[in-house]
């Protein structure tokens, strides 16, 4: 249907303006007039080009879901009914993505599905995790809870996302800025001292001639060299895709001292507060457990989980397969064994996860640490032997006259 942009008079004299989707602009004027106002102007709002373009539309982030979650709890904890909420959480959002999502989720629980089954069609922005504890929430009437659960959980997770993100940045940058100037120097630099040298008629230094001889070969094959990096990340990628190649990078990057020790304590963090939210939502243990699993965003932590949810399904308990698999640490099997056997085991999670946030905060504190004066020195050795290399024929002959 279109969309009209209105303006004109309520109460009070008071100007209001806005917009509808309705048939036809009679339709307009009854709606506006059975609110109480009288339209001054109204038309038919033009029809963007590129509505139907996915690559033009604004894309629903972490951040809209967050705000989302909170608002549609306050609605139904204030007794509004879900398509009342949906409606008027439709109306104020400025996103047209989401906007244009809501508005279909709304039809869908208006045609008698649940919510669940409505959120389920968007799976980038309610996964399984989401659908599963609203679905949850539904069945027992704590839709509004739930929500607030969700909320702080997704709060939390992109809190942990981020420090990792931000413990990441400084040195990915900082060796992208070192390969860059590298690369200006061997180019660019080192051809106008070659052609200096040339005139002083003598044999140039061991390190000056390699050096000459690394930029004569980026000069000649700098084309090959990008495309065999072009080729390599591309034979990289393809092979993390498959089964064997994201287990061998992801068994890896779990063993690398400083690095793997992070990653462990992150996919803790997460598989603790994740399984806390679900079970204190009233989601079945197995069924936590394969999304948790889904979710693990490492091979080998997946694979421990779904070996976990095996032992139950056979009758154990969680710490006992959890310990047998070696990639959670003893402390926290045994703090889940307690939180088993005193049956308060979504608090006991919870309580894990609050103590590994603080120790992700620590490892991020302690990594970024290690690498800061790692990258001064590699940046110092790398393109401060580049300068000196040059420099070195310039001291040899000043010494000699």
């Amino acid at each position: 249907m279109p969309v009209y942009v209105w303006e004109g008079r309520g109460k009070n004299n008071q100007l209001r303006k806005g917009e509808m989707e309705a048939a036809n602009d009679q339709e307009v004027r009854n709606n506006l007039s059975r609110q109480g106002i009288t339209p001054d102007k109204l038309k038919k709002k033009p029809k963007d080009l590129f509505a139907d373009v996915a690559f033009f539309q604004p894309r629903v982030v972490q951040h809209d879901i967050i705000i989302f979650c909170r608002q549609f709890s306050t609605m139904i904890d204030a007794g509004l009914p879900i398509i009342q909420c949906l409606d008027i959480l439709q109306a104020q959002q400025d996103n047209a993505t989401f906007k244009k999502m809501l508005k279909n989720i709304k039809e869908s629980v208006e045609s008698g599905q649940t919510l669940a089954e409505a959120l389920k069609k968007y799976p980038d922005q309610f996964d399984n995790l989401f659908v599963n504890m609203v679905a949850a929430g539904e069945a027992g009437g704590i839709l509004d809870v739930i929500l607030r659960r969700l909320s702080a959980y997704m709060e939390k997770a992109a809190r942990l996302k981020a420090q990792v993100k931000g413990a990441m940045t400084y040195p990915i940058v900082t060796l992208f800025i070192a390969v860059g100037v590298v690369a200006v120097i061997l180019v660019f630099v080192i051809p106008v001292f070659e052609e200096m040298f040339e005139s002083f008629g003598s044999a140039l230094p061991a390190p000056t001639q390699v050096v000459v001889a690394m930029s004569r070969f980026v000069q000649t094959r700098i084309l090959y060299i990008i495309g065999a990096v072009v080729l390599f990340s591309y034979a990289f990628k393809r092979f993390y895709k498959t089964e064997k190649g994201r287990a061998l990078v992801d068994d890896t990057l779990l063993k690398l001292p400083v690095i793997g020790i992070l990653i462990r304590k992150v996919a803790v963090a997460k598989f603790t507060r994740t399984m806390g939210t679900m079970l204190s939502s009233g989601v079945a243990i197995l069924e936590a457990l394969d999304i948790v699993a889904k979710t693990a965003g490492n091979k080998t932590i997946e694979k421990a989980i779904y070996t976990v949810r095996t032992g139950i399904a056979e009758g154990q308990t969680i710490a006992d397969p959890l310990s047998e698999t070696g990639v959670f640490p003893p402390m926290v099997c045994s703090m889940i064994a307690v939180g088993e056997s005193t049956g308060a085991i979504d608090a006991m999670m919870e309580k894990i996860a609050d103590f590994y946030d603080e120790e992700v905060d620590q490892a991020v504190d302690n990594m970024t640490a290690m690498i800061e004066p790692f990258m001064l020195v590699f940046l110092g050795i790398v393109i401060g032997g580049l300068v000196i290399s040059m420099y070195l024929p310039i001291f040899q002959m000043a010494g000699a006259i």
